[in-house]
């Protein structure tokens, strides 16, 4: 998503240019280029699919076979990991409570399906700003009480840094999902402001904002967290620009903090 002007083929060049082993990969441009051509294409390349994103949305119709087509992308793609985005408030789910439960009892409908497919479920939490709308999950907390409904090889949670930093109760979260081994996924992205309309696509390069970025990878590194770290922009000036360039910026930005 960081790069997403590139397309599929010259996503995976630009990669093995510049020695980034894996993908974080999103449903849209896959099923457009085709799953099982573009698990081809990244499989011949020697990259890894790291997640696929997303799945989720449970308190609108149809999650179900939305996300069983998900969980059978995933698979094809080679992930272990479909990255959850929850979903809102809506007309049968007026409330957050309500919400949570019925993401609650969702996952827990997916999980063995996800399971036999050998993809696991990273329930991520969301900005409290998306709440009404996408996301009723707002806290690592939250997204723990959720997860631990179920096994911890089914069902973990995403540690995004643009949607936790602000939370003082997170870095002890971290630790809570660490021990139990339901840290799934590991993304980056600063937090810079004034955030532009409509907030979506706020996120900042890394480096360039408010986040602690390196004592989060800290923490998550103490919290025994070993694959890979995600980079995740949404940001309007990012995808205006050419996209090999913005890889080659945020590689040397992500290593740089």
């Amino acid at each position: 998503m960081t790069v997403k002007q590139l397309a599929l083929p010259d996503l995976v060049r630009e990669c093995v240019r510049l020695g980034v082993p894996g993908v974080g990969l999103w449903r849209e441009p896959v099923r457009a280029y085709g799953v099982e051509a573009a698990a081809a294409l990244v499989r011949d390349a020697g990259l890894t699919v790291t997640t696929l994103c997303r799945g989720g949305f449970f308190t609108a119709d149809g999650w179900e076979a939305e996300n069983r087509a998900a969980i059978d992308e995933a698979a094809t793609l080679g992930t272990d990991t479909l990255v959850l985005v929850s979903g809102g408030l809506t007309p049968a789910c007026p409330d957050l409570p309500s919400a949570r439960a019925r993401i609650t009892e969702a996952i827990g409908e997916l999980a063995p399906y996800a399971g036999e497919q050998g993809v696991r479920l990273a329930v991520e939490p969301l900005h409290p700003m998306y709440a009404s709308d996408r996301c009723a999950v707002s806290t690592l907390d939250q997204a723990l009480e959720i997860a631990e409904h179920f096994p911890a090889a089914q069902v973990g949670v995403t540690v995004d840094t643009y949607h936790l930093w602000w939370d003082d109760r997170a870095p002890a979260a971290v630790a809570r999902a660490g021990a139990a081994g339901r840290i799934h996924s590991f993304q980056l992205a600063d937090w810079t402001t004034p955030l532009p309309a409509g907030v979506l696509n706020g996120r900042g390069q890394l480096g360039t904002g408010a986040i602690d970025l390196r004592a989060w990878a800290d923490l998550v590194e103490k919290a025994g967290w070993t694959g890979p770290v995600e980079v995740e922009l949404f940001n309007d000036d990012l995808w205006a620009r050419d996209g090999a360039e913005v890889l080659e910026e945020t590689l040397t930005r992500f290593l740089a903090v």
